[in-house]
C-alpha cells in the first residue's frame, strides 16, 4: 500500500436543501510520484461532489480534498444514516485502488400536498369526493383526517380514516357527504365543506371543497303541480255548477201552436233522449304537413318542389369516448380507449386496449392525451409537464387531478402551440372493479416497464418521466 487516508470527520449531518463538507486527507508513502483519481460511490453519489477531481502528490507529501453533500429536499434523500465511500485510483499502481468510507446522516423533514377529486361534487342524497394525500417528505406519513363544515349541514364518512403513506407516494381517501336535510322542493344549494389532514405535533391541514346539494323536485315542477291543482279544482267546480236546459221538440211545437189546455197526443207524450256528451261528434284532426304538401301536388307521393333541401349535419370528432362507446356496444366489459396529441402533427386515431398511441423514434413529444373508460366507475389523472424555471431539473404537475364518468372524454395536457409537453402522468379508476395497467415509450429510453395501480382506487400509477430532458413519444393502456 502506498496510500494513507483520512476522512474529516468520518460522520456528519447535513438537512435536505442544505450542503456540508468533508474533508479528505491522503499521503503518498510510495516513493515515486503518483497522480490520483478520485470517484464518489454509494447511494448519496449523485449528491456529491469533490474537489479536485484529480491530485499529484510526490513521495512523502500530503494533499487535502473536499468532498460537498448537497442532498435534495425531496422522498429521494431518505432520512436516516447514508453510508458514503470515495474510490481512489493511482494512476502509477491502479491495481492499489483505495475506498474509504464514511457515513453522512439526512435530518428528516415532512411535507404533505393535498387535493380534492373532485373539488365540486353534487347531488340530492349524497356526494362522493376522493381526498388525493401526497407525502413530499423524507419521512412516513402517519395522519388521521376529519371532516367539518359552517353549521353543521353535512355528515361524513371517510374511508379509511387514517392513513400511512411512504415518502414520495399518495393514498386516495374516499369520503361520502349526506345532507343532514332533504330539499323536496326548490333550486340547490352550495354547501361549503372541509377535509382536515392531521398529523402527530402539528395543526391541521384542511383542504376546501363545495358539495351541491339539489332539490328533490325542482322549482318549476312545483309551480307546474300548483297550477294543475288550481285548474282542475276550477274544472271540477264548473262542471258541478253548470245545469244544461233540455226541451222536447214537442212542449216546443205546442207552445208555438198556442194549445197549451189541449191534452198531448200519443205521438208526443214521451220526450226523446237528450244527446250525452259522448254523442258529440268528433272533431276531425288537423291535416299534417306532409299530407298538406302531397295533396297540392294533385296526387303526386312526394315533398313539395318548393322545399329546400337541409344542410347535412357536421361529422362528429372521433374522439376516446366515441370509440370506447362503439367498442363496449359490441363487446361489454371494461375497455379504455385513448388518443395522443404530437407536436406539430395533431390528434392520432382512437385505439383501445393495449394498442400504440403516438410515435417511436420520431422525437414527437406528446403534449396532451384523451382517454375514456367503460364499466370502471370512471377514471381521474392529472399531467407532469416540462418545467422550464424547475432548479432541479424536473417537471412539475400542471394542475389538479381531473375526473370523469365511464364514457366521457378526459383531457390532459394542453394542445396549445406554445405550452409545454408531457413528461409523464398519474391516473387510476376507481370504485374497485378494476385496475388500470400503462406503458410508455420515453425519448432515449425505450418502452418502460408496465405498471398498474392498487384494486380499491386508494393508490395511482405514474407512468412516464421526471426529467426535463427527457418526454413521452407513445403510450399503452388497459384495464
Amino acid at each position: 500500500m502506498s496510500l494513507w487516508t483520512s476522512l474529516e470527520p468520518a460522520s456528519s449531518t447535513v438537512d435536505p436543501g442544505g450542503s456540508t463538507k468533508v474533508r479528505l486527507r491522503l499521503r503518498n508513502t510510495g516513493d515515486v510520484v503518483d497522480e490520483y483519481r478520485f470517484e464518489p460511490v454509494g447511494d448519496v453519489a449523485p449528491w456529491t461532489v469533490v474537489e479536485p477531481q484529480t491530485l499529484r502528490l510526490y513521495p512523502g507529501t500530503t494533499g487535502t480534498v473536499e468532498l460537498t453533500f448537497s442532498p435534495p429536499r425531496s422522498p429521494d434523500a431518505v432520512a436516516g444514516p447514508n453510508p458514503f465511500a470515495v474510490r481512489i485510483t493511482p494512476t502509477e499502481h491502479p491495481e492499489a485502488t483505495t475506498v474509504p468510507e464514511g457515513n453522512l446522516t439526512i435530518t428528516p423533514f415532512t411535507e404533505v400536498r393535498a387535493e380534492l377529486v373532485p373539488p365540486t361534487v353534487k347531488g340530492r342524497f349524497r356526494g362522493r369526493p376522493k381526498l388525493a394525500v401526497d407525502n413530499l417528505g423524507n419521512t412516513r406519513l402517519t395522519a388521521s383526517v376529519s371532516g367539518s363544515d359552517n353549521g353543521d349541514h353535512l355528515s361524513y364518512d371517510i374511508h379509511p380514516s387514517n392513513v400511512q403513506v411512504e415518502p414520495g407516494r399518495a393514498v386516495f381517501v374516499r369520503a361520502t357527504l349526506k345532507p343532514r336535510q332533504i330539499i323536496w322542493f326548490g333550486s340547490k344549494e352550495q354547501r361549503p365543506y372541509s377535509l382536515a389532514i392531521q398529523r402527530s405535533g402539528t395543526g391541521p391541514q384542511s383542504v376546501e371543497g363545495t358539495y351541491v346539494q339539489r332539490g328533490f323536485l325542482p322549482r318549476w315542477l312545483a309551480t307546474f303541480l300548483g297550477v294543475f291543482m288550481a285548474l282542475a279544482i276550477t274544472f271540477v267546480m264548473l262542471w258541478i255548477a253548470y245545469k244544461p236546459k233540455v226541451s222536447t221538440a214537442a212542449t216546443e211545437k205546442l207552445q208555438e201552436a198556442g194549445i197549451s189546455t189541449l191534452p198531448p197526443s200519443p205521438s208526443a207524450s214521451v220526450a226523446p233522449p237528450a244527446p250525452s256528451l259522448s254523442a258529440e261528434a268528433p272533431v276531425a284532426p288537423a291535416a299534417t304537413e306532409s299530407q298538406t304538401g302531397s295533396g297540392a301536388g294533385g296526387g303526386g307521393g312526394g315533398a313539395s318542389p318548393e322545399a329546400e333541401p337541409k344542410e347535412s349535419a357536421k361529422p362528429q370528432e372521433d374522439t376516446a369516448a366515441t370509440a370506447v362507446a362503439q367498442l363496449a356496444a359490441q363487446d361489454p366489459g371494461r375497455h379504455i380507449c385513448y388518443r395522443a396529441y404530437l407536436t406539430d402533427k395533431g390528434w392520432t386515431k382512437p385505439v383501445c386496449d393495449g394498442a400504440v398511441a403516438g410515435t417511436v423514434g420520431q422525437n414527437r413529444p406528446i403534449k396532451s392525451l384523451n382517454l375514456a373508460t367503460s364499466d370502471t366507475d370512471g377514471t381521474a389523472a392529472s399531467a407532469f409537464v416540462h418545467y422550464p424555471q424547475s432548479t432541479d431539473g424536473k417537471g412539475h404537475y400542471d394542475g389538479p387531478w381531473k375526473g370523469v364518468v365511464d364514457g366521457d372524454d378526459l383531457y390532459i395536457g394542453s394542445t396549445k402551440k406554445d405550452d409545454p409537453y408531457l413528461l409523464g402522468f398519474a391516473m387510476n379508476v376507481g370504485e374497485s372493479k378494476s385496475v388500470v395497467c400503462e406503458t410508455v415509450h420515453v425519448h432515449n429510453e425505450g418502452w418502460h416497464g408496465l405498471g398498474c395501480d392498487e384494486p380499491g382506487g386508494d393508490n395511482y400509477i405514474f407512468g412516464g418521466t421526471l426529467s426535463n430532458l427527457l418526454w413521452i413519444e407513445a403510450v399503452k393502456f388497459t384495464v
